[in-house]
C-alpha cells in the first residue's frame, strides 16, 4: 500500500497518523512532499533561513508482536545562517530513517527483568520508542530525523574568527587599565 500526503495536521509541521492496526504484515509505504506552509513551519521551529524542499520516503512495517519499524530516507534543501558571518548557506540534506516502536504495555516494551540481563551498548540501536494510543506520526518521525540532520553550527567555506591565543598580548590594542595607566601622576 502506497500513501502520498501534504497537508498538515496535528501538532508537528508535517504530521502524518498512521493507524498501527491498519499496516498490513508487508507493510505500508508512506510518501510525505512537504507544501510551502509545512516548509514554513519547518524552517520556523528549527531555526532556518529557508526549506525550499522537504520529503520523505518511509516503510512501516511490523515488528514483532506489537510493534513496527519506520526505515526510509528523508530529503531536504534548507538554507541557515553562517554562525561567523551570517551570510546564507545552502544545504541538502540526506538522512536515513531507522526507527522501532512498541506498544507501551506490549510485551516487547518491558522484558521480564527477573530473567532478563540487561545490556548497553552505546554503538548498538536504540531502544524502541512508544506507540501512543495505537497511532505511529510517520511526519513527526520524519521531521525528527531532519532535526538530526541540520548542522547546529553551519560555517561557510572561509569564514574565520580573528582572535587572539590565551595569554598572548596584542601591543596596538590598549588594554583594560590603559586610561588608569594615563592618570597616574608622572614622577
Amino acid at each position: 500500500m502506497n500513501e502520498t500526503l501534504s497537508t498538515s495536521e496535528g501538532p508537528g509541521a508535517v504530521s502524518h497518523p498512521v493507524q498501527v492496526t491498519s499496516i498490513p504484515k508487508a507493510g505500508k509505504s508512506v510518501h510525505i512532499l512537504a507544501d510551502e506552509t509545512q516548509r514554513l513551519a519547518l524552517a520556523q521551529a528549527h531555526n532556518l533561513e529557508r526549506v525550499s524542499r522537504f520529503e520523505a520516503e518511509l516503510q512501516i512495517t511490523p515488528w514483532r508482536l506489537d510493534g513496527v519499524r519506520v526505515r526510509g530516507r528523508v530529503k531536504a534543501s534548507i538554507v541557515q545562517l553562517c554562525v561567523v558571518s551570517l551570510d546564507p548557506i545552502a544545504s541538502e540534506l540526506d538522512e536515513p530513517v531507522d526507527l522501532t516502536l512498541v506498544a507501551g504495555e506490549g510485551k516487547s516494551a518491558q522484558p521480564d527483568l527477573a530473567e532478563a540481563e540487561i545490556v548497553l551498548d552505546p554503538e548498538g540501536p536504540d531502544e524502541p520508542d512508544a506507540i501512543i494510543g495505537g497511532m505511529v506520526d510517520a511526519g513527526a518521525i520524519a521531521e525528527e530525523f531532519f532535526a538530526i540532520a541540520i548542522d547546529p553550527y553551519p560555517r561557510k567555506d572561509g569564514a574565520s574568527v580573528d582572535h587572539q591565543a590565551p595569554g598572548e598580548i596584542d601591543d596596538n590594542i590598549p588594554g583594560p587599565f590603559a586610561k588608569l595607566a594615563e592618570l597616574k601622576p608622572k614622577h
